[in-house]
């Protein structure tokens, strides 16, 4: 076999000579044949093809030698129309300048089986390929309608392609290693639909936890394969691609169990239907919650803005990270991406809890803003430490229900699982005392965690559970009426925009309050009284003294940052506590 390899490797270049000579118009190489000779061209695609002007079909597939293109390709062959190079080497950016010029006659190409880590931007990389919507430049694969990426490591595309290839109908991207979906592939403020004629796009077996809205911008899509990935839910805008007819979402962890059913029986039009009447549904839900928050805040604003302008704004400094010389750091490790994935936190000086009724009042703000703007629990938990009793740094991981164990508040330490069962039975016994049908009260949020294989916790640098989110606090930092400094927790499984306007309306709640106390002038008390309740969120009110009126709250930077150290959060960034600005003095 060996012999016979050789002497393919020999032949191989003649039959370039001859192609060239015969004015050949289609050469397909055999990768094992031509490895040696591609090997000793520094790996990459040998000078002679580069002398068939008149060639329109190329493959060289399975040739392990083949790392990148070299220059000259685009130049040298103009009148090629189908490029494959599957199952080679190309990778991590083996394109290079490969195809940094036109091909105005390509219409396949091939490039799957690789090693690609990244793409020219004029291929859809995640550099931007010119100004959105310049259509100054001509596209660089006009004719353009297979592009197969299949079976490489792109983590990311960008919107380079929609310009470079605007007649595309179908584009293969299974077994990479993609997080969104269409993320920036669409270029912003396109003049035009980009990908008018795009028919058919498979990503299958990627991480795709995103399937955004912008799903609904390509016109032309019928086929769609998204199996084997990470979404959890589905956007109501996939029901708006007007041709669809097959979509395959199989073996996605979707939360919706009825909506899992109608995909894994491959039900694709009842699966466009249900999530039709699903967005219809909750756009009039949202409308409703609009027009309740709107009337709300009309009759709030109506009721305080005499006493506001009477006032003045509250104050609220913010301390940097770099003017801090002992910040608070929270690491989040990877599993908590599948169970609750979003988490932002800062620390609050200055408040104080001993006077009068403070401490009582922190306790209903906690329940009012979970019942309120938390939606009971379901789009936000708020979790509020004494920050003197946290043993930073904290870490943000998962844990399985056996394996978890916590201090709840006002209870002996458990394990989660049994916390859970714990609460359940007095739920219904709750439920069975008020003669109700539904379970409500403290624990109508247990049932966010069923089906779940770990459960979300927050860990000190001791080991111990301090937070057990949306369940419970620690007993280990709970708030007590001389708590001082304050370390404020948001968690969510639905985005991180929704921690973080929590987050706005907990810090203005907690200045309100203190600013309550300070008017009313209360007696401090002597009682160092806690709370039994079984979550622990929050919001608070400090300063009872006339010195201490003119004295602003202060949060500090508080950084959320992965296993490696590379930051995903920071709060409060330069735009948060905007919702708020109206009623705080922010000093930055």
């Amino acid at each position: 076999m060996a012999a016979a390899a050789a002497a393919a490797a020999a032949a191989a270049w003649p039959e370039l000579a001859a192609a060239a000579r015969e004015r050949r118009r289609e050469l397909a190489l055999p990768g094992a044949a031509v490895a040696e000779r591609v090997a000793a061209g520094g790996g990459r695609l040998p000078a002679e093809l580069l002398a068939l002007p008149l060639l329109q079909s190329l493959e060289l597939s399975g040739c392990a030698a083949l790392r990148e293109l070299g220059p000259g390709l685009a130049a040298a062959l103009p009148a090629l129309h189908t490029l494959v190079l599957r199952g080679n080497a190309l990778g991590p950016a083996g394109l290079g300048e490969g195809l940094g010029g036109p091909l105005p006659a390509l219409r396949v190409l091939d490039l799957s089986g690789n090693g690609l880590e990244e793409l020219p931007a004029a291929l859809g990389g995640a550099g931007d390929a010119g100004p959105a919507g310049a259509g100054v430049e001509p596209a660089a694969f006009p004719q353009l309608r297979s592009l197969n990426l299949s079976g490489n490591r792109l983590r990311e595309l960008g919107p380079g392609l929609a310009r470079a290839a605007p007649q595309l109908q179908e584009l293969l991207l299974s077994g990479n290693r993609l997080r969104a979906l269409p993320g920036a592939l669409l270029p912003p403020a396109a003049a035009a639909a980009p990908f008018p004629l795009l028919s058919r796009l498979e990503a299958a077996d990627n991480e795709v936890e995103e399937l955004g809205p912008g799903i609904a911008a390509l016109p032309a899509l019928k086929s769609l394969d998204l199996a084997n990935n990470r979404l959890s839910e589905l956007p109501a805008a996939l029901a708006d691609c007007p041709r669809l007819k097959d979509a395959n979402l199989r073996g996605n962890p979707l939360r919706d169990r009825r909506l899992e059913k109608m995909v894994n029986g491959c039900q694709t039009r009842a699966v466009l239907e249900y999530l039709r009447s699903k967005g219809r549904a909750e756009g009039g839900r949202e409308e409703a919650r609009r027009r309740k928050r709107e009337k709300q805040q009309q009759k709030k604003d109506d009721g305080e803005r005499d006493e506001a302008e009477a006032v003045g704004k509250l104050l609220l400094k913010v301390l940097q990270v770099g003017d801090n010389p002992a910040p608070m750091v929270v690491r989040a490790s990877p599993g908590v991406r599948d169970v609750r994935p979003y988490i932002v936190c800062c620390v609050l000086r200055g408040v104080r809890l001993r006077p009068g009724n403070a401490l009582r009042r922190f306790l209903s703000a906690q329940t009012k803003l979970h019942e309120d703007i938390c939606e009971k629990r379901t789009a936000a938990t708020i979790a509020t430490h004494d920050l003197q009793l946290v043993k930073g740094p904290l870490t943000y991981g998962v844990r399985p229900p056996t394996e978890l164990k916590i201090t709840p508040l006002g209870r002996k330490e458990m394990k989660a699982k049994d916390l859970l069962h714990q609460l359940q039975l007095e739920a219904e016994e709750q439920r069975k005392q008020k003669k109700r049908q539904n379970v409500s009260g403290l624990h109508k949020y247990l049932q966010l965690l069923d089906g779940k294989e770990n459960y979300p916790c927050l860990v000190d640098a001791e080991g111990v559970v301090i937070s057990f989110p949306p369940i419970t606090n620690s007993e280990k930092t709970k708030i007590r009426k001389s708590t001082r400094d304050l370390f404020l927790e948001v968690t969510s499984d639905m985005s991180l925009q929704i921690c973080k306007d929590v987050m706005d309306a907990l810090i203005l709640k907690i200045a309100e309050l203190n600013r309550f106390t300070l008017e009313n002038k209360e007696e401090e008390s002597g009682s160092d009284e806690e709370s039994d309740a079984p979550c622990g969120p929050v919001d608070l009110n400090p300063s009872h003294n006339t010195r201490q009126q003119s004295l602003p709250l202060v949060v500090e930077q508080v950084r959320v940052v992965d296993t490696d150290g590379n930051l995903k959060v920071l709060y409060p960034s330069k735009t948060d506590l905007a919702t708020v600005s109206s009623l705080l003095t922010v000093i930055r």
